[in-house]
């Protein structure tokens, strides 16, 4: 299965007795936007934590290109391409959008711990960095603070930073949370622009995010894979269904 870019097998987490992640087998094809979703406490963090060794899995392993990267640190999976995005927004506040960019653009050619080099050394990822911007709608802003960005843009510009570092495989947590109809169909649209020629991973909340752009979603329930398919499938799924239950599992159908 050489398009098999991350898998995991029989990855488990326990926290004193109690099962946060239950022998998730999950499987994710290069050039796929594959969303993980679930009811509030399905697992999705603690999984996406697993899959950067923000926590060390209790039982199972990982499988990044055919490598086991289970016992591998955060760092060393960040050099393999694997970059992760937070649930609240991780931009520097008092450095301005092309300097934030500019930081993922030095990990990714070595140089991130070089702090004595020169601006004018610097500058020379300033085109890479404003060529990034463009593609995510913030160039006329390149030169604000990240602070002064309304919240959505705010989200746009942490997905500029982390292409940046030249992620094979993006996992985005949550890109949409706390944004307002506006914002939500601008980042829906970013992610599947950025997502040519690169795997996303995303856990999301919005069915109608996850209706308009995931090639595959794996559902989790209770730490456990419950349904696994493309939109169609697991949105008619009774398990699926009864595990959201009431207003969230109408919005789950008529999220198409």
């Amino acid at each position: 299965m050489s398009d098999l870019l991350l898998e995991t097998r029989d990855l488990t987490k326990e926290f004193r007795g109690f099962v946060a992640v239950d022998r998730v087998n999950l499987k994710v094809r290069s050039g796929h936007i594959h969303a993980l979703i679930g009811p509030n406490g399905a697992g999705k963090t603690t999984c996406f934590n697993l899959l950067t060794k923000f926590l060390a899995p209790t039982r199972g392993t990982i499988h990044f290109k055919g490598h086991d990267i289970t016992g591998e640190t955060p760092a060393h999976i960040a050099r393999r391409g694997v970059i992760r995005s937070f649930q609240i927004s991780a931009v520097f506040p008092h450095l301005t959008v092309l300097e934030n960019v500019r930081i993922g653009l030095q990990r990714a050619t070595g140089t991130s711990f070089h702090f004595w080099k020169g601006l004018s050394e610097l500058r020379t990822l300033d085109a890479k960095a404003l060529e990034l911007l463009e593609r995510v709608d913030l160039r006329e802003m390149a030169h604000l603070k990240a602070a002064d960005l309304p919240y959505g843009r705010k989200r746009a510009l942490e997905i500029a930073t982390t292409m940046g570092m030249e992620p094979e495989l993006m996992l985005l947590d949550e890109p949409t949370q706390g944004m307002g109809h506006e914002d939500v169909e601008r980042v829906t649209a970013l992610i599947k622009r950025v997502a040519e020629g690169r795997t996303v991973l995303m856990v999301e909340h919005n069915m109608k995010v996850v209706a308009s752009i995931a090639d595959r979603i794996t559902v989790l329930a209770r730490g456990a894979v419950l349904a696994e398919g493309d939109y169609a499938e697991v949105s008619k799924h009774p398990a699926v269904l009864e595990a959201y239950m009431g207003s969230e599992a109408t919005e789950l159908q008529g999220a198409h």
